[in-house]
Order: structure tokens, then C-alpha cells, then sequence
């Protein structure tokens, strides 16, 4: 079994039909913890001493939220600058994290046509995330492929019910343990592994 860490951020959860959806299915287990981080934090005052406790308890971290301006909210980013430091994370002597799985969780407006180079958005989801892979590289961390939900602002209730049934599967692989890392590395999105055997 391993500890699954969900960090969450959303700073329009009310009107989050996606999000909503999946948090709505997230299985309540021992080993996974949900960790709201607007509704801890709402003045940005992160205790970062708390958040390193918490990062050490757990063996998979989740950066769960909306893709918001080709990256994540405001307050998960100053979570990252503020709670991954130097020394502790990174650089010399910075090895609390090591060998600790990480990936994110999105969704987006947009349909995957749209994250193409002919697309509108004229890059890849994967480029775009390469901010927190190299985060994660830096931090000694391995990073897998994303889970997606994309086109949500289109998505009927079946699909976005599908979509959630897809995260409760993710998750329980993960927490079980019943995942092989090196075939993940190869595909382009965990979703693939709520299909198949990995």
C-alpha cells in the first residue's frame, strides 16, 4: 500500500462543474489524504513547516487543479516556491522528497484539439507542464503523465461521470500499488491505465 497526497487547488470551487465531479469520487480511504489548499489557506499564509510533514508522509503527490492560464492557480504555485526549498528539496542536501512519485491532475476548457502545434493553444499539455516536471526532476522526484479531463466546458454529464470514474480507478492503483513505473513513463496520459493494465 502507498500514502497518496492530493493537493488541491481551485479558487472558483463554486462554479467548478469538472472539478466538483471528480473531488465527488475520490474514495475514502486511509491512504489517501485530500488536502485543500484554498480552504487552508485562503489568506496565502502557508504553514510550510506543516506542508513539509505532510509531503514526508506520504509516498505520491497530486498537484490536482484547473489549468489556468497554461499553469496552475496563484496559491499552488506559491506553494511550490515557498514549501520546496533549498536545502530541504533541492540542491545540497535536499533529498526529503527523493524518489517520491508526482504528477498533476488537470482540467481544461479546452479540447485536446486545441493543445497541438496546428491547435489554438499551439503547444503540447506536456509542454506546458514542463515547468513542474523539471520542478519535480530538480526535486529527485519521478514524474508520470498527467491525468486529464479536457473540453469541460462541453462535456455532458455521462462523460464527465466517466471522467471521474477514471480518477476513482487512477487513484486506487495508486494507493494499492498496482501500477508498473516503467511502462507509465511510457504513455502520454494516466487516464491510459484506468483502460489497461500498467
Amino acid at each position: 500500500m502507498k500514502k497518496v497526497l492530493i493537493l488541491f487547488a481551485h479558487p472558483r470551487m463554486e462554479k467548478s462543474r469538472a472539478n466538483k465531479g471528480l473531488l465527488a469520487y475520490i474514495p475514502s480511504a486511509d491512504n489517501i489524504t485530500f488536502h485543500d489548499l484554498y480552504e487552508c489557506y485562503p489568506d496565502f499564509n502557508i504553514d510550510i513547516e506543516a506542508e513539509k510533514k505532510l509531503l514526508l508522509e506520504h509516498d505520491i503527490i497530486i498537484w490536482q487543479h484547473p489549468f489556468y492560464w497554461y499553469s496552475c492557480p496563484p496559491l499552488m504555485k506559491q506553494w511550490i516556491d515557498m514549501v520546496l526549498e533549498f536545502g530541504w528539496a533541492y540542491g545540497p542536501g535536499g533529498t526529503a522528497l527523493k524518489d517520491k512519485i508526482i504528477f498533476n491532475a488537470i482540467t481544461t476548457g479546452g479540447p485536446d484539439a486545441a493543445y497541438h502545434a496546428e491547435g489554438h493553444n499551439r503547444f503540447t499539455i506536456q509542454e506546458f507542464l514542463r515547468p513542474f516536471e523539471q520542478t519535480a526532476y530538480l526535486c529527485k522526484m519521478k514524474y508520470f503523465p498527467p491525468f486529464l479531463m479536457q473540453g469541460t466546458h462541453k462535456l455532458a454529464d455521462k462523460e464527465l461521470e466517466g471522467f471521474s470514474e477514471q480518477y476513482v480507478i487512477l487513484l486506487t492503483k495508486m494507493a494499492t500499488g498496482d501500477f508498473t513505473e516503467s511502462h507509465i513513463k511510457e504513455i502520454t496520459y494516466l487516464n491510459e491505465i484506468c483502460v489497461k493494465s500498467y
